[in-house]
């Protein structure tokens, strides 16, 4: 099928890209700057160029094609429950788009936006925070609705996404720790952060537009669960930093928006999505890659 990938020249769009193309799709990948379109063109994707702010235009990319995978977001923090009711009102529009037409529609939600006491397993069918928790379910939300209408258009939520390059959230408390000269766990370390290898979630892609049934949820998890105080211990040996544990008070001056992440406990299951889909995570494990960061 002929699949629209918004933020397909991105480090996950990349890779989605690939897989698509290397299992007999074709792609037309959305891109916003030149840089990109050249790197889509070289992936070997056909470029449609607009911002995630040209709503038209996006439309336009989805009418084009047989299925769609959203992975496009504005990762500026310092706005992000603006930009949470944009991807909101974008996918609103995206849905409305495909309705009657039974072509498959992804969009990409994360583990955390899960509503469960700490240290419980997030599961596929695990209760979903509400928006005013956490302003990204409301696309969530959006999807479940336009399901009950008949639209293909189902959920993946991914845990942190990696490889040698970049870890999800952790890349950026790695930069942090980079900032203050050490790398720091909240409390005892125990806590558990759910990963996924990047090969493995671009497959999980492809497969989950290939079979999507509307309403699902799928789990991009490979790893349930990996120790806060191992992930901190494995990147400060690599990069040579000092590490060290911090009390919960301290944790919101020392890694300020990132203490959600660095403070939670949410191990992850993708059990029900691996047997859905036929998908099991095969890549390097989380601490693998922080020992080889490149």
């Amino acid at each position: 099928m002929k699949v629209f990938v918004t933020g397909a020249s991105g480090y996950i769009g990349q890779a989605v890209v690939k897989e698509l193309l290397d299992n007999g799709h074709s792609v037309l990948g959305m891109a916003r700057s030149e840089e990109g379109i050249r790197l889509l063109q070289a992936l070997g994707a056909e470029v449609h160029q607009a911002t995630l702010e040209e709503t038209d235009k996006v439309l336009e990319g989805v009418r084009q094609s047989d299925g769609v995978i959203h992975l496009a977001f504005n990762h500026d923090f310092s706005r992000f429950a603006q930009n949470c009711a944009d991807d909101c009102a974008l996918v609103s529009a995206m849905c409305e788009a495909l309705e009657g037409t039974q072509k498959p529609l992804l969009i990409t939600s994360g583990i955390l936006i899960v509503d469960l006491p700490a240290g419980a397993l997030a599961k596929e069918d695990s209760p979903c925070k509400t928006v005013a928790q956490s302003p990204r379910a409301a696309s969530e939300d959006a999807v479940r609705k336009a399901a009950q209408k008949g639209v293909r258009a189902a959920i993946v939520r991914l845990s942190q996404v990696h490889d040698v390059h970049r870890q999800g959230l952790i890349s950026y408390a790695i930069a942090l720790g980079k900032e203050k000269g050490e790398l720091a766990w909240v409390g005892s370390g125990e806590s558990q952060i759910a990963a996924v290898h990047l090969s493995d979630a671009a497959r999980l892609y492809r497969l989950a537009l290939e079979r999507a049934e509307a309403g699902a949820v799928y789990h991009g998890v490979g790893e349930s669960g990996v120790k806060a105080a191992d992930i901190v211990r494995a990147a400060g040996k690599r990069l040579g930093l000092p590490v060290r544990s911090i009390a919960a008070q301290e944790a919101g001056a020392y890694f300020g928006w990132l203490n959600m992440m660095a403070s939670s406990d949410m191990p992850a299951s993708s059990e029900r999505t691996q047997q859905q889909l036929n998908w099991t995570p095969r890549g390097p494990g989380l601490l693998h890659d922080l020992d080889n960061l490149a």
